[in-house]
C-alpha cells in the first residue's frame, strides 16, 4: 500500500543520523581497596564497561546498582553520581570535565599493586545541537549485562583513543554510532521509558513507526497507521499512547520538526521545499507549526544556525 525504502524506514538509524556522533573517547579506570569517588554532573552522554572485578554505582535519584565484569553502563545525560567499592569509604570529589581531558589511566583507592577493578570509561561527542534527543529516548541509566558485542566495541574505542593512529577520527565516529545503536537496541525490550524505543520493541507498533519514518511527508491518518499495525483504530491509539508516550499525530509532528531543523541547519533547501518534504501543503502552514514548536520562524532558525557555524570557525 505505502512503498518505503529499507534504509529510510529504520527509525533507529534515523535517530543516529540526526544525532551525528562524531567521536567517542575512553580511558582505563581502575580501583583497589576501599574507595569512593563522587563526580559532579557532566551533562553529556558517558559510558563505562567493566573489564574486571565489580563496584557500586550510585546515580543521583536512583537506587545503587552493582556492576560486574562485562557490564555496560550508558548515562545519556550523566547527572552527579558516586562510584565506589562495596565497603564504605569517604568519597573523593572529581570534576568530570578535567577527567575527560586526561586520557591517562585513573586509579581509585590504593595506588600500588594489582587493581581489584578495571573499567573503560568515556563519553560521546555530537555534531548535532539537539543532542537532548538521545536523552528523551533512553532511561536515565542504561545497564546492559555481559554483552560481548558492546565489550568488543568499547575495547576498540579504548585502542583508538590511546594514540594517534591514521584514520582514528573516522574509526571513532563509526564506533560511536555502533555503540549508540547497540545501547538503544538493548532498550527495546521494555526497560526504556515511553518513547520510540519502547514502540520499536512492540511487534504491532514497529511497522507503523517504520512507515511514519519512511514517509514522514505522507498525510498519515490514524486509520492508515492502525491498518499497518493490524489493530483497530481505538486499540492502536491507546497502545501508541501507552508505549510511545504521546498521540500518533503528535509524535509525527515532533519528528517532522526534528527533520526540519536538520534540513534548515544544512541550508541546502528553501523553506518551501522543506515544507513540502515533511508534509505541509504551504510554507506558511509549515512556518506557523515550526514557530509554535521551536519558538522562532524557520528563516530565523536557519540564520541563527548559520551564525553559530561561522562563530565556530
Amino acid at each position: 500500500m505505502f512503498s518505503q525504502s529499507p534504509a529510510a524506514s529504520d527509525p533507529l538509524s534515523e535517530v543516529v543520523r540526526l544525532l551525528r556522533p562524531h567521536a567517542a573517547f575512553a580511558s582505563i579506570i581502575s580501583g583497589k581497596g576501599n574507595w569512593a569517588v563522587r563526580y559532579s554532573a557532566y551533562g553529556f552522554p558517558s559510558f563505562c564497561i567493566m573489564l574486571d572485578g565489580s563496584c557500586l554505582l550510585s546515580v543521583d535519584g536512583h537506587e545503587p546498582v552493582a556492576i560486574g565484569a562485562g557490564d555496560f553502563i550508558l548515562l545519556p545525560a550523566t547527572p552527579a553520581f558516586t562510584i565506589s567499592s562495596f565497603a564504605p569509604a569517604p568519597p573523593v570529589f572529581l570534576d568530570p570535565d578535567k577527567v575527560a581531558n586526561d586520557r591517562r589511566e585513573l586509579r581509585y583507592g590504593e595506588q600500588d599493586g594489582a587493581p581489584d577493578m578495571r573499567s573503560l570509561g568515556g563519553a560521546f561527542l555530537f555534531d548535532c545541537p539537539d543532542a537532548s534527543l538521545l536523552v528523551s529516548l533512553l532511561p536515565s541509566i542504561v545497564h546492559v549485562r555481559d554483552s560481548a558485542r558492546l565489550r568488543l566495541l568499547v575495547d576498540m574505542v579504548g585502542q583508538e583513543s590511546s594514540g594517534d593512529k591514521p584514520g582514528s577520527e573516522y574509526v571513532l565516529s563509526r564506533l560511536a554510532e555502533l555503540l549508540l545503536v547497540e545501547a538503544m537496541r538493548s532498550c527495546t525490550t521494555g526497560n526504556a521509558p515511553p518513547g520510540l524505543l519502547r514502540g520499536l520493541g512492540d511487534a504491532r507498533l514497529a511497522p507503523a513507526l517504520a512507515s511514519m519514518h519512511a514517509q514522514v511527508g505522507h498525510p498519515w491518518t490514524i486509520e492508515q497507521l492502525a491498518r499497518i499495525a493490524a489493530l483497530s483504530r481505538s486499540s492502536f491509539f491507546e497502545r501508541f499512547n501507552r508505549l510511545v508516550g504521546t498521540a500518533p499525530m503528535d509524535y509525527l509532528l515532533v519528528w517532522r520538526m526534528q527533520i526540519a531543523r536538520d534540513l534548515l541547519r544544512a541550508n541546502e533547501l528553501s523553506v518551501s521545499e522543506i515544507a513540502e518534504r515533511i508534509g505541509y501543503g504551504s510554507s506558511s502552514a509549515f512556518s506557523v507549526a515550526f514557530s509554535r514548536h521551536v519558538g522562532q520562524p524557520p528563516s530565523a532558525y536557519a540564520n541563527a544556525q548559520s551564525s553559530l557555524r561561522i562563530g565556530l570557525y
